[in-house]
Parts: C-alpha cells; structure tokens; sequence
C-alpha cells in the first residue's frame, strides 16, 4: 500500500503541490459546513458489481473518502457563487430550494425521539443546527443509523423554483445546480442565464466580457419569464422524481434476479422500515430489502404504532419495531412486481403456526374417525322452524327407525295439451326470472342497510375465523 502510495506521488510530483493546497481548503470548506450547522448525514450508498453474464456478481458498500468529499464541496460552492450571482444582477432563474419539515412529519418524528430518550429543539420551526444537534447526540448509537434514517424522512423533497427560499439541509440562504454530477436542464437554464448577463452587462464588477463582443437581445438568448420558469420548474421536479423512480424500478428488478436463485435460504437482516401492512427488512451485507407481509405473522393480529414504529400483538404483546435484528428466509422472489417476500424465523408465523396446531389436533384426537366439528351455520326463521319440526318428530321416534315421508294423496293427471304446456314453460322462466331480480334487489337493498354496528361484527367473524379457525 505504502509502494504504491510513493509511486503515485512520484509520477504526479508537478501536481502534489496543487493536490496539497485543495486537500487544505477542503477541511477550510468543511470547518465552515460545520460552523454553518449544515445537516451532516452519513448514508451508506450501494454499487452494483456485474459479472462477465451481465447479472449481478455482488453489491458493496461505496465508501467516501476525503477526495469524495472534496469534489462535493467545491460543487457545492460554485452552485452558491451562481445562485449568488443571479441575485445580485436581478435575473430570474430557477433556484434549487429545499423546505423545512412540514407540522405533521415533525409531530411523527419527535414522538419517535421521545421514545428514544432524545429531544428535537426549534418548536416548530426548527433549524437544520436542531438537527444537526441530534446527529451528534446519536453519534456512537448502534441505532445511529435508524434514527438518521427518521430524521432524513421527515425532511421535504428539493424541489426546482423561481422563487429563492433557501436550502434547508445544507443551510444556505441561496442554491442554483450551475454544477452537478450528471447535467440536467436546470443546470442548462442556469447557464443562459449567466451568459445573458456576461453579454449585456459589462459594466458590472462580476463579469469580465471579451472586448468587442457586442450585447445579446434577451428573447435571442434567454427568452423566459416568471410565468415560464414556474412552469419548467415544476415539470422539472415532475421529471426528476420519475428518473429517480425509473432507478429505483431498475435496482429492484435486479435485486430480485440476485435472489431469484437463493429462494429458501436464510439471512440476517435489520428492520428498515414498519407499516401497517407488514415490515421491510434490509439483508445484512445484501444490502437487499424485502417485505414480511403482517399476513405471514399469523400467530397474533397486529396493531401499527407509527409513533414508535412498531407492530404491537393484541394478545401476546409481541413487538417488531425499527432497528430490530432479525433472521429471516427468502420465500418468494417476483420479478414481474419487483417483490421480494421474507418469512421470519424463529417467531409463531404463519406457516409454523400451523404446524404446531395440526400437531395438537392429531395429539388431542381419541379417535381418528370422529367427525371434525364446523362453527354453526345461521338460518331463517322459516329454516329454522322446519328443522326444529324434524327435530321434535326425529326424538318421538324409536332408535333404529327410518324416518319416512308423509302420504300425499296425488291428485288426478289433467290432460294437457301441447300449447297449454308451452305457455306454463314460458310462465315458469318468467316467474324464475323474477324470483332471481327481486333476489339481487334485496341483497342490495339489505346491504345498503347495513348497520356500521352489523359491519364491524361481520370483520370481527371474520378475524375470530382466520385466527382460532371460528366464528365466535
């Protein structure tokens, strides 16, 4: 390593001292990132290594180092110096602005910070050195990362607009992409907008114009007003949240081909997320996320707490919440629907679930001819009154006996003709069709009617069938 440190620094020895000087103004910048209360988070980004069949070989862990963070920086302070510098010369142009935490996200976040013994200050304004507070509260936290996750959620998304209102994450009082790492059409509008300026005012004391260049008209080169850059800046942010999606859908459909082969397999892995439907849990060392439907937790039936991210059982009180670590089992992988569904082990899911039972079942049994007993089953009042006739007949009897219909004196045959027989096959299929209309009818009309009382028992059957396996 050392080798070919010295190899490096001998074959670029005209540029060290160069290299040198912007490696100091780096820590300068960074030392003043920091004085400023920039929010600082650190997230672990991903790359995708590919083999030589063009499928995914492994995903590692991309690490910044200080020339990283060095580029970062100065991209971040040409962006400030543009947005500055349209400021100054009063040409509209589109800003890159970044809003504070709406009410109800920073409601959510700090009653998850209370839960984890930790205080957001600012009421509810809070500044990004708030935020930066928490960072370094959590520093050295095994839940650092998790907590970082949360206050970055609760944070809006940048979004592209005329109107300068500032960038709340980095804590600048002005913002414009005049650079970025890949080039978007902003960042071209931003550029007009500098050369317009360089043309047509050579008098200020931020342009230096080549002599003899002669002004441009502004309709020639930038031709937009405040109603135009409203309207590009929002199809701007429109397209940049659906090139984000677009990335998102690609990663995942390759994420699931990594796993289409390891189904059955079991990983370590982290709850990332909870939602009322299930949790996301990240693979360790994966760096691949799936999703433990709540159905597949079959043992309870789960209430979502978002305050404190979890999943609490009714009645045995089992908590999955955010952070939590967790073995788990690849059992489906759809590439279609970009899924990839988890089974946790070690915990009453659904499938074990049902094993236990069936054991206990066959173990309870005395005989394995005895009938399985059924919930019962509802009737109608005329129902019921026939069976309870049958009933009351069926005990007058004596054991063994058959029970037999009662004799009906048959009635004498008319003697039809064949278009009398036509016309009552015609009668029949009218009535029949009636009978059916005025059926769907009353169950439309009994269905509007239904009580919210009425609805609430019928869900509260339902979850007593799927947990204990009855009605009651």
């Amino acid at each position: 390593h050392h080798v070919a440190h010295d190899e490096l620094c001998e074959r670029y020895s005209q540029l060290l001292p160069d290299i040198k000087q912007l490696h100091n103004l780096y820590h300068a910048l960074r030392a003043a990132r920091k004085a400023r209360g920039a929010i600082d988070f650190e997230t672990t980004e991903t790359r995708i290594v590919f083999g030589a069949d063009r499928k995914i070989e492994e995903i590692v862990p991309v690490v910044r180092n200080d020339a990283h963070k060095l580029i970062e920086e100065c991209m971040l302070s040409a962006n400030v110096a543009t947005a500055k510098f349209l400021e100054q010369h009063g040409v509209d142009c589109l800003f890159r602005v970044h809003e504070g935490p709406t009410e109800e996200k920073l409601e959510n976040l700090r009653k998850f910070l209370g839960e984890q013994g930790l205080e957001l200050r600012g009421g509810t304004q809070p500044t990004p050195e708030h935020y930066q507070e928490v960072l370094a509260q959590i520093d050295g936290r095994t839940d650092a990362h998790l907590i970082q996750t949360m206050l970055l959620r609760s944070l809006r998304q940048a979004v592209y607009q005329p109107q300068n209102e500032g960038h709340f994450g980095l804590n600048y009082k002005g913002y414009a992409h005049f650079t970025s790492p890949i080039r978007r059409y902003p960042d071209l509008l931003v550029h007009r907008a500098i050369r317009y300026i360089v043309r047509n005012q050579p008098d200020s004391k931020h342009v230096k114009t080549v002599e003899g260049v002669e002004p441009l008209a502004q309709a020639k080169i930038y031709p937009y007003d405040m109603a135009a850059l409203l309207a590009m800046g929002e199809q701007c942010s429109l397209t940049e949240r659906r090139a984000d999606d677009a990335t998102r859908d690609v990663v995942a459909w390759l994420k699931c081909e990594y796993l289409e082969d390891r189904v059955g397999e079991s990983f370590k892995g982290v709850v990332s997320a909870v939602t009322n439907f299930g949790l996301f849990v990240e693979l360790v060392d994966v760096y691949v996320e799936g999703l433990v439907h709540v159905s597949a937790l079959a043992s309870d039936y789960y209430q979502f707490d978002q305050a404190k991210q979890r999943l609490v059982g009714e009645c045995t009180r089992t908590t999955f919440q955010l952070g939590d670590d967790v073995d788990v089992k690849v059992v489906r992988v759809s590439l279609d629907d970009k899924k990839i569904d988890l089974e946790l082990l070690g915990v009453d899911t659904g499938s074990n679930r049902r094993k236990r039972t069936e054991k206990k079942s066959f173990a309870g049994k005395k005989s394995s001819s005895m009938p399985r007993k059924r919930p019962a089953r509802k009737f109608d009042q005329s129902e019921q009154g026939s069976d309870d006739q049958s009933a009351a007949e069926q005990q007058d009897k004596p054991a063994g006996s058959v029970r037999t219909k009662p004799e009906v004196k048959s009635k004498p045959k008319k003697d039809k003709s064949p278009a009398k027989k036509k016309l009552s096959k015609k009668k029949k299929a009218k009535l029949a069709e009636q009978k059916e209309v005025k059926k769907v009818a009353a169950k439309k009309k009994a269905k509007r009617k239904k009580s919210p009382v009425k609805k609430v028992k019928g869900a509260a059957k339902k979850v007593g069938k799927k947990l204990f396996g009855s009605n009651d």
